[in-house]
């Protein structure tokens, strides 16, 4: 993979945990394999199943969910192994090394 694939695959994961929705979608998906029913019911209502489907379409266009397909009807569970992935990415890429000059938070005035 290029550098240029690199940074759009860090992009697409930062703008698809970025959304507070998408963040709680994740939330419950971690471990568990659910419809979009299911995920609408686990998020209280707050939101309808139009804008699950469509916050769950950005996570898998980004990886970061896996799908099921039975019959007419599609799971989602969390890409576990893709977050930390995209996780560890980011951490090289913005925190490549951890200089000891860096000032501890309780010590800035």
């Amino acid at each position: 993979m290029n550098t240029t694939d690199l940074l759009q695959q860090h992009r697409q994961f930062a703008k698809a945990i970025a959304d507070d929705t998408r963040y709680d979608i994740m939330l419950h998906l971690c471990c568990v394999w659910c419809s979009v029913g299911e995920v609408v019911e686990k998020l209280g209502g707050k939101v309808n199943q139009p804008t699950v489907s469509h916050h769950l379409k950005v996570l898998e266009e980004a990886n970061l969910v896996e799908v099921r397909q039975e019959g007419r009807q599609r799971f989602y569970t969390l890409n576990r192994q893709q977050v930390t992935v995209c996780c560890n990415m980011l951490q090289r890429v913005l925190a490549p090394e951890t200089p000891d000059d860096i000032i501890p938070i309780d010590r800035v005035k």
